[in-house]
């Protein structure tokens, strides 16, 4: 890497630091402003206790902040980046030297396949990892949280319901279980096969199974009770529990999980609204580098005094293909000229935009 390399790229990561600590900071600030009474609510243990919760809960909850304005984030460092070159004139000398104006974006570019990929890997891999916690709201207490479950679906088809599953002890409390098999030659249609019941369940980790109290099935063509002792087959886990007690969970899964559950979905809009799901994090990261490269040639001038305008025009490109998007995954589960395309409106924003940003990128002079 020569010493301009270098210089360009120190001076985009030190936007990025910066551009993160503000957007991040700032939206933790304002939630946190509005959300303060809540985590007020216990303070039994005191101030520090309320403080360890305050940070844990924002330290997971940046994670998520991270994945939706990513995006942004590089947009505002190659802006404070680039602009602080043209304040100082130094983009003027390097272009006057001969240097290629694409030769000086391509460290900003390179280094935003980085910061792409580390969204991927944030929304792939840690958010399904930390998803029972992300679900937590600002007046839980770690540990202490239990919930009522209705009709909750696994693998088997099998509905599940519970007064109360508490976390702390993996246990349902009087559960009820409605197993049932698929008809065959009927997608979607399901036969009811029998019914558990029991004082308690508990997950076994060893065995990969929910371990009863007092367990008995009954079929549907015997009206005579057996003892059962698990109930096995299920890839429901004490962790996806809380996960799917929330409105919208489907954001917080990898991409194989979404697979996973589509195939037990039979509504079309459901299996629609998980295909659009997976497509979207194709083209999100996609997007997220187009909105770059729109903006990078416009940030790419001369005159000081013109920066403050290209700024504008730069967060003006951003802001449509956010609204763009945002339209799309609208339309993703709608059906519109007469038809449901759940894996073709995904794609709409990259397919506009991205032919902006390629005639943009040919356009700029040295």
């Amino acid at each position: 890497m020569k010493i301009l390399d270098r210089y360009i790229a120190k001076n985009f990561l030190t936007g990025y630091a910066i551009a993160f600590c503000v957007l991040i900071g700032l939206r933790i600030i304002i939630e946190l402003f509005v959300n303060l009474d809540e985590f007020a609510e216990n303070t039994d243990g005191g101030i520090w206790v309320v403080a360890r919760h305050i940070v844990t809960y924002y330290a997971l909850q940046t994670t998520l902040y991270f994945r939706d304005i990513s995006g942004v984030i590089t947009v505002v460092a190659a802006a404070f980046s680039l602009g602080r070159m043209v304040r100082s004139n130094e983009l003027v000398a390097i272009m006057a030297s001969g240097v290629s104006a694409k030769r000086i974006v391509g460290p900003i570019l390179l280094l935003s396949i980085f910061f792409t990929a580390l969204a991927v890997a944030d929304q792939e891999l840690l958010i399904p990892a930390v998803s029972d916690k992300l679900v937590r709201d600002e007046d839980d207490v770690p540990g202490e949280e239990s919930y009522d479950v209705w009709f909750l679906t696994d693998s088997q088809g099998s509905l599940i319901c519970s007064r109360r599953y508490v976390v702390e002890t993996e246990t349902f409390e009087q559960p009820t279980i409605i197993t049932r098999q698929a008809v065959p030659g009927k997608p979607g249609i399901w036969e009811v096969t029998g019914r558990i019941s029991a004082e308690a369940a508990k997950y076994n980790w060893e065995t990969e199974n929910w371990d009863l109290v007092g367990g008995s099935f009954v079929g549907t063509k015997s009206e005579k009770a057996r003892a059962i002792a698990s109930y096995s087959g299920s890839d429901l886990v004490p962790k996806d529990i809380p996960v799917r007690q929330m409105s919208g969970f489907n954001a917080l899964l990898s991409s194989r999980q979404l697979t996973a559950l589509a195939a037990q979905k039979a509504k079309i809009k459901d299996v629609a609204q998980l295909t659009s799901q997976k497509h979207f994090r194709i083209t999100d990261p996609l997007i997220n580098l187009t909105m770059l490269m729109v903006s990078l040639p416009v940030l790419i001038c001369r005159d000081p005094k013109s920066m403050k305008s290209a700024i504008l025009v730069s967060f003006c490109l951003t802001a449509a293909c956010f609204v763009t998007t945002f339209v799309c995954k609208m339309l993703a589960t709608e059906v519109v000229f007469a038809r449901m395309m759940p894996e073709f409106w995904p794609w709409v924003p990259w397919l506009i935009f991205t032919p902006i940003a390629i005639i943009e990128l040919d356009s700029m002079r040295t």
